[in-house]
């Protein structure tokens, strides 16, 4: 093997996470005794050199087989032998994959040949990008690179490896669209013009929704993935409701960024940058952004010299639930965003019309129970951030109407959470039968109990059995 010395700042950084995983040392130096060789690999390695934080470990073992390494894993704890089959086992506890190298043949369910005296140069070949085609010694430190990943990380260039190897596997489209997007990283022509001929079409919802969750959850500009995309002509091919945003023009009074598409890219940047409680939250109003205004490709016109797109985020809601279903399988996800992009237009109308706070509650009611008003706001924030003249540079600036939209939410108690409805079906099942009209008996007693702000039980019963 050849070994590369690197950076005494990497080392440090090794050395931190070897301080903070103690048993993975221990087992290196037990393999080493058997002769093996214990390398650290894969997005360990690249993400330690970007001094970014390594989570998960994968390490592979050169020199010794399965078997060995299986006995001597054994020894520091309990073993998961789940992906035995593809030469891969776990401590129980210990977050680190330890595998030997391995080749597999083309196709969804490739046959996989375990071969643990692999030449390093082969082992490394098979990997997606030459980013990800590195290890690290454990015990000597050093570093192993044998088709300058290193060069490419420093020079934020993609690269494939192997040509041949790459197109094997066509998931690898979509994680170089986000590592374009996470590390803003380019790639180069030849990786391109592979993407472009790539046939995506065995690829499982499940393996693509995992990629395009790790764009919007891991980059500081997720856009750099969509147009990435949009650059090499696939966009049309993957998401064919965003690219036709493309060339559909916007107002330039209120949208001085240009067409649908740009206005969208950056309202998608914008939002990545706020604070969430948690990442399904995050992905939620993402998701949100990138397709609130998907319905203007069939709405915009010109109506007495301006360009106006009227009842778009009926259409948009439309569209977004069509996209959303080739690219997760989340339901909840996909009725939270379609409804949060339904809405979209609504604080600012509540807004203009001087609305009263039962306009507020029946808003939060429609959004419940998957949306908020408060995430209706974020939303609403992404889209006016999203209009900045300098093309992939969104706002930064906060808007005064959003944040008197949450306040008026606020004071009408419906910013986290619909007001619970005091009258509940039960209550009259004395008077009437289960059906419609109950229903609408209740929706009544609502309706009531918002705009007048009655929260008696008794009372509201009243009201709508004299009504009837």
């Amino acid at each position: 093997m050849q070994y590369i010395e690197i950076d005494s700042k990497y080392q440090k950084n090794l050395d931190k996470i070897l301080h903070e995983y103690p048993l993975v040392k221990k087992i290196a130096q037990a393999i080493d005794k058997h002769g093996g060789t214990t390398l650290l690999v894969g997005g360990a390695v690249r993400d330690l050199l970007l001094n970014l934080l390594v989570k998960d470990l994968d390490i592979e073992v050169h020199g010794i087989s399965l078997n060995d390494l299986e006995k001597i894993l054994a020894k520091f704890g309990t073993l998961s032998k789940v992906g035995k089959a593809f030469g891969v086992l776990r401590i129980h506890g210990l977050d680190t994959d330890w595998s030997v190298p391995r080749t597999d043949a083309a196709g969804r369910k490739p046959k996989v040949s375990i071969d643990p005296y692999m030449d390093v140069n082969h082992a490394f070949a098979r990997r997606d990008l030459t980013i990800n085609a590195m290890g690290i010694d454990l015990l000597s430190k050093k570093l192993i690179d044998p088709f300058d990943g290193y060069a490419d990380l420093q020079q934020g260039v993609l690269r494939a490896p192997d040509n041949k190897r790459f197109v094997e596997d066509p998931l690898r489209f979509f994680r170089v669209m986000q590592f374009v997007g996470r590390f803003g990283f380019k790639p180069n022509k030849q990786l391109n013009m592979l993407c472009k001929k790539m046939d995506l079409s065995t690829i499982s919802r499940e393996r693509i929704e995992t990629e395009f969750e790790k764009l919007l959850l891991k980059s500081k500009k997720p856009s750099l993935g969509f147009r990435w995309l949009a650059g090499i002509g696939r966009l049309q091919d993957v998401l064919p409701e965003l690219a036709a945003t493309e060339g559909v023009p916007q107002e330039k009074k209120w949208h001085p960024e240009g067409d649908v598409f740009e206005h969208t890219m950056q309202s998608l940047d914008a939002a990545a940058q706020f604070e969430y409680e948690t990442n399904a939250q995050k992905l939620v109003l993402l998701y949100a952004a990138l397709c609130h205004d998907l319905g203007k490709v069939t709405t915009t016109e010109k109506i007495n010299g301006d360009v106006k797109s009227l009842g778009h985020e009926l259409e948009s809601a439309r569209f977004a639930k069509k996209m959303l279903k080739r690219v997760t399988h989340k339901k909840d996800l996909i009725a939270t965003v379609v409804k949060l992009v339904r809405y979209h237009m609504q604080p600012i109308q509540l807004l203009n019309g001087n609305a009263k706070p039962s306009a507020y509650k029946r808003l939060a009611n429609k959004l419940s129970p998957e949306a908020t008003l408060r995430m209706l706001a974020m939303l609403m924030l992404a889209d006016k951030q999203g209009r900045s003249k300098v093309k992939g540079k969104p706002l930064t600036k906060q808007f005064s109407d959003v944040k008197k939209f949450l306040q008026k939410a606020e004071k009408a108690q419906v910013a986290d959470k619909a007001e619970k409805p005091i009258l509940q079906g039960r209550d009259l099942l004395d008077v009437i039968k289960p059906g419609p009209q109950l229903g609408l008996l209740i929706k009544q007693a609502y309706e009531i109990q918002i705009k007048e702000g009655i929260k008696d039980k008794k009372e509201l019963k009243k009201r709508v059995i004299k009504s009837d």
